[in-house]
């Protein structure tokens, strides 16, 4: 109790009647005054004219140059919209919106001292046309969809043909991954590639012969759309020995084995009863 008592007592005075609680005290003081004042200066340095965003440099991704980007145009749509100065700028927002412009993959953005900002930019790369050649969307090797043009790219550049739901870019791309790698033996490229909304597809070879692929194929088993791929190869030969150079498409959707389909304009009479005769038999 005695010593409750001595407590209460100490916190019951006055704090001017301790002089080295209060020394200890107006030191507390001061050090938050000091704290408060630096804070004050710097709040109004930052806000000083100089320090207000005045340059953008734009530069692109090592190994890469910008063909698609307007910077002139572009660093005026920044200087206009960003918000903030050197300090309260928020790189993030200028990032995206960076990366919501056109051919603009990707963006990294940092200060530069005092007033600048450098922001590198990963343009995109065109791999396919999405949709047909008068569509306004391309598509870059990573499978990802944005918004362009065949009209804004150079006549050097040749791009593929894709299509599908619109979802579906990325399993386009694998799609089309898995059969370059297929029709490699063949020595012919895929120059495009179809995806259904019920999710068949097929593509065109660079010796103009289409090959179609069903659903079931790779939902079911992985390998099995490769065995079909083998068995079309095994027996190639004796198609191109019996139809030389005249299929233009052939069918890998049966289980036992494949359809093939010949270009009308070469089919002959005699090909025709050869093929009556055959389903007589």
């Amino acid at each position: 109790m005695d010593r409750f008592g001595e407590i209460f007592t100490m916190l019951a005075s006055p704090l001017w009647n301790h002089p080295a609680r209060m020394q200890a005290f107006s030191r507390f003081l001061m050090r938050c005054f000091a704290v408060m004042l630096v804070i004050g200066v710097l709040v109004w340095l930052s806000q000083r004219p100089v320090f207000a965003l005045k340059q953008i440099q734009i530069e692109p991704v090592a190994g890469q140059t910008l063909k698609h980007i307007n910077k002139p145009i572009v660093k005026q749509q920044v200087l206009e919209t960003v918000q903030g100065n050197f300090f309260s700028v928020r790189l993030e927002d200028v990032k995206r919106g960076f990366e919501s412009m056109p051919w603009v993959r990707h963006a990294n953005v940092r200060r530069v001292w005092p007033n600048g900002l450098v922001v590198s930019i990963e343009e995109q790369k065109p791999f396919g046309t999405w949709g047909g050649v008068d569509s306004h969307t391309l598509m870059n090797a990573q499978g990802e969809l944005f918004a362009g043009r065949v009209s804004e790219i150079s006549d050097d550049v040749h791009l593929l043909d894709f299509y599908g739901p619109a979802d579906a870019s990325q399993e386009v791309m694998s799609l089309y991954q898995k059969a370059s790698a297929w029709f490699k033996p063949w020595g012919v490229e895929v120059k495009s590639l179809a995806l259904t909304e019920r999710y068949a597809w097929h593509v065109k070879l660079s010796n103009g012969m289409k090959v179609e692929f069903g659903r079931d194929e790779e939902n079911s088993d992985k390998n099995l759309t490769e065995e079909r791929v083998a068995r079309l190869f095994k027996y190639w030969p004796q198609v191109q020995e019996k139809w030389p150079n005249r299929v233009d498409a052939v069918d890998l959707r049966y289980a036992n084995g494949f359809a093939v389909h010949l270009a009308a304009a070469n089919i002959k009479k005699n090909d025709v009863d050869s093929k009556k005769s055959e389903q007589k038999q």
